[in-house]
Order: structure tokens, then C-alpha cells, then sequence
């Protein structure tokens, strides 16, 4: 049986202060779980909750982890999972810290999320970047948590290869002064124009109500745009990023 205090302390791991204190992070589900047990350099297993069935069907890949595998119930599973339909499996994993070299950063296009808050959007965004081989994607403080266990569901297990990183937009601009900014806006050059993207560099997507912030709107290089004919205010923030990336793999190689 689980104890209250393993309960706890899987709950506790739903808020983001004590994520960040103990460095760990809530995976759920059998598609996202296996990913991880197969990824083993990805990311570091802390526990694993299963139910016998899964756990009898997954022991190929369970023979290193024996020891901290806990065979749970279906109720006991209910009591940890954040789903509502829990999955046959939960595992609490170690928090990636970002390694990602700076000629790659140098060589290939990398996005800067400027206060993306829905962890659907995060999630869809992290998955544009892992099809396009984007190696980091770069999170402003007010972004939502990417170990959120919304966003890390809505990954698919993206986050096992996309590296991310909390940082200030200035602190980024001292690390690589000369990246060009490009900035997606609802005016600017259009993305389809030839030498849109002559450059590879930092694409900056803006909060999904207000935009990229007038700090960071002040440092733009390349203001770009998605052209439109309809009526719609605004493109959805993990669509307009889906298409500008797509235009920028065709441009230049990622």
C-alpha cells in the first residue's frame, strides 16, 4: 500500500515552488513513460507507480529500474494522478538542466518564449521544436512552467530532447550578441518573401493576449509576420509558431 506521506509527497509535486525545490517533475501515462525508459541519458528515474498489468508488460525495460518500481492499485493510482482517467503509470523523474552547446545555439534557429501562459500552447510549441530539431528553446520568467504535469503531458515526449532554459531576454542577448532577434508581430516582413530569413538566429514568440513585451519588442531585429486574408484578430501562439518554423526549416537548414 502506499503511504500518506509518498501520497503527499507525489501531490506536493503539482506545485511549481516545490518542483523547483526538489527538482523533480510528474510524467503520466504509458506512450510518455516508455519514451522514458528508453531514453535513459534523456532523464534520470526517481519512482515509478504501476499497476501489475503494466508493469508485467513493460519488463523489458523495467530491469534497471526493479527497485524503485511501486506496484500500486487502480485506487491508489487514482489518489496520485492529476489525469481523469489515470493512465497505468506514473513516474517522478529528475528535472533536465539545459546543456546545450553554443555553436549548436549558433547554428541552427532557437525560439524565446516570451510569456506563453497555457500549458497546451507550451507543450504543442516544444513539439514544433522537436520536429524541427530545434536543440533549446529559451523561456522568459513569466513563460508557464515546462515541468508543469499539463505541459509535460502535452509534449509527448518532447521534453526528452528538446533542452529548455528559464533566462531574461537581456541575459540572453549577452550570451549571443550577434544572433539576429526575428520577432513574430502582426506587422512585419512577410515570412514567404525571399531572404525572410537570411540568417539563422533567435525567433521570439510573444504572450498569447499581448504580444512580445516592449522590452523585448525594443530589441527586434527582423520584425516578421504570418500574411492573412481572413478575419481572425490573431493566429493561435503554437499555430503562428508551427508555420514561421516550418518556413524557416524550408529557408535554411535546421
Amino acid at each position: 500500500m502506499l503511504s500518506k506521506s509518498k501520497i503527499h509527497a507525489v501531490h506536493a509535486l503539482r506545485r511549481k515552488k516545490i518542483r523547483d525545490e526538489r527538482g523533480l517533475f510528474i510524467a503520466e501515462g504509458d506512450k510518455i513513460v516508455r519514451e522514458m525508459l528508453q531514453n535513459v541519458p534523456a532523464v534520470q528515474i526517481d519512482s515509478i507507480f504501476a499497476l501489475s498489468t503494466w508493469a508485467e508488460a513493460a519488463q523489458p525495460f523495467l530491469k534497471k529500474y526493479q527497485s524503485i518500481v511501486h506496484l500500486v492499485t487502480d485506487s491508489e493510482l487514482k489518489q496520485i494522478s492529476g489525469l481523469t482517467e489515470p493512465n497505468q503509470v506514473l513516474v517522478v523523474a529528475h528535472q533536465r538542466i539545459a546543456t546545450v552547446s553554443e555553436n549548436i545555439i549558433k547554428e541552427k534557429f532557437t525560439l524565446y518564449l516570451d510569456g506563453i501562459q497555457d500549458p497546451g500552447n507550451m507543450g504543442a510549441i516544444l513539439r514544433i521544436a522537436d520536429w524541427f530539431g530545434m536543440p533549446c528553446v529559451f523561456c522568459s520568467d513569466t513563460c508557464v512552467d515546462v515541468w508543469n504535469p499539463k505541459v509535460v503531458q502535452s509534449t509527448m515526449g518532447a521534453l526528452l530532447r528538446v533542452h529548455t532554459q528559464e533566462i531574461h531576454f537581456s541575459d540572453l542577448k549577452k550570451l549571443y550578441p550577434t544572433l539576429p532577434i526575428y520577432g513574430a508581430l502582426l506587422n512585419g516582413k512577410r515570412i514567404f518573401e525571399p531572404n525572410c530569413f537570411e540568417k539563422t538566429g533567435i525567433i521570439v514568440i510573444g504572450n498569447e493576449g499581448n504580444g512580445i513585451s516592449a522590452e523585448i519588442l525594443k530589441q527586434i531585429d527582423y520584425p516578421i509576420t504570418i500574411p492573412g486574408g481572413g478575419g481572425a484578430e490573431s493566429l493561435n501562439a503554437a499555430i503562428a509558431t508551427g508555420i514561421i518554423c516550418a518556413v524557416a526549416c524550408q529557408k535554411k537548414t535546421i
